[in-house]
């Protein structure tokens, strides 16, 4: 038992000048560490960008590559946020890379999208690449308007959401775009799949997401709602192909452009080649229908891909034969979202739907 309280109590000693210098030195290294992390935090938000790390990216090639010889994936810089950052950088794994082909005249389309299907903000886009595998970017090349270019990198820095293509933003160059884009979407994204997808087309990632993680024997994939048709050679005609001669009547099996995917594979196989050794068609759907017929690749066909109307198995809705998409897209866009079999309906199909 103690004998005397008295060591509880402080003595006026040299110990209370020792405690009292101790919390001055901590009060200054607390005062430090605030000020630092002010000063940190003011250095990041002068950077314009709301968020925490931007997940668009600017793709350029590097000309000396194409120059010798090259083609690939190392010919590519990139440029996130701030600075260009080389080839070297590993490239993040996903299932899928889906690429929603965008131009200077859809800003209403991407307005629609991001009010529908497609997330708005990161948190979203992040919850639905944790649910589906999937990473989802708007892409787009360039222009020579400055007013349109100003546009577009307000919206890159309000909604941080695409890829941007160091090529020439043109309809009648969309498959130098689209070469370009599974180029980029290679160098960047280690992916199992690399879908091609436009913006006026309704989606449910969700079975997407099903159909890409499908097991198939076949490495080489080529994805899409397959077609064949007549060869326009009438130039007043919107599909009219110069190349006709070499076409013949009737085109070849190959997937509808609103949307089709192509496995790593295959992917890898066009990076490997140079750029000027691929034929070039009018049409992209078509072009890149060509060059999978050089290829060994085996044809999948799903008609979930090229729906009418939403369904309890439908992945991709648009107006075919219509329209090459939906016909007033950013209307019907929004009236497809409110229909409960198109945005809330599960993702595979219950024993009654069936």
């Amino acid at each position: 038992m103690p004998s005397s309280p008295k060591l509880f109590y402080a003595r006026p000693s040299s110990y209370s000048r020792r405690s009292a210098v101790l919390i001055f030195c901590l009060l200054i290294g607390f005062s430090g560490f605030v000020f630092g992390f002010i000063a940190i935090s003011r250095q990041g938000l002068g950077s314009n960008c709301k968020f925490g790390k931007p997940l668009s990216v600017s793709v350029t090639w590097d000309k000396s590559s194409i120059v010798s010889g090259g083609g690939g994936g190392g010919g590519i810089s990139r440029r996130s946020g701030g600075g260009f950052t080389n080839e070297g950088q590993k490239r993040r794994k996903v299932m899928g890379f889906v690429g929603i082909q965008t131009g200077f005249g859809s800003t209403g389309r991407r307005k629609s999208l991001r009010q529908t299907w497609f997330p708005s903000d990161h948190q979203g886009l992040q919850r639905l690449e944790e649910s589906t595998g999937l990473v989802f970017r708007f892409v787009i090349g360039r222009t020579n308007d400055a007013s349109k270019m100003s546009a577009l990198k307000k919206e890159v820095a309000e909604y941080d959401d695409f890829l941007l293509l160091d090529i020439e933003e043109e309809y009648s160059k969309l498959p130098y775009k689209t070469l370009a884009f599974f180029k980029a979407a290679y160098a960047l994204y280690e992916s199992d799949f690399y879908v091609k997808a436009d913006d006026d087309i309704y989606l449910r990632p969700d079975r997407l997401s099903l159909l890409l993680a499908k097991e198939r024997p076949h490495s080489q994939t080529y994805l899409g709602c397959l077609k064949k048709g007549p060869v326009f050679t009438d130039p007043k005609l919107k599909w009219y192909e110069p190349l006709s001669h070499l076409l013949g009547k009737e085109y070849f099996l190959h997937a509808y452009g609103p949307i089709y995917a192509l496995s790593a594979d295959v992917v890898a196989s066009l990076v490997a080649l140079r750029n000027n050794s691929f034929r070039m068609f009018s049409n992209e759907d078509v072009t890149i229908g060509s060059w999978m017929l050089a290829m060994n690749v085996n044809h999948e066909d799903s008609k979930h891909l090229c729906e009418a109307e939403c369904s309890p198995s439908s992945i991709a809705v648009w107006d075919i034969p219509k329209c090459s998409g939906l016909c007033n897209p950013e209307k019907r866009m929004l009236e497809l979202h409110e229909k409960d079999i198109c945005s809330k309906s599960s993702t595979l199909p219950t024993e009654e739907e069936d």
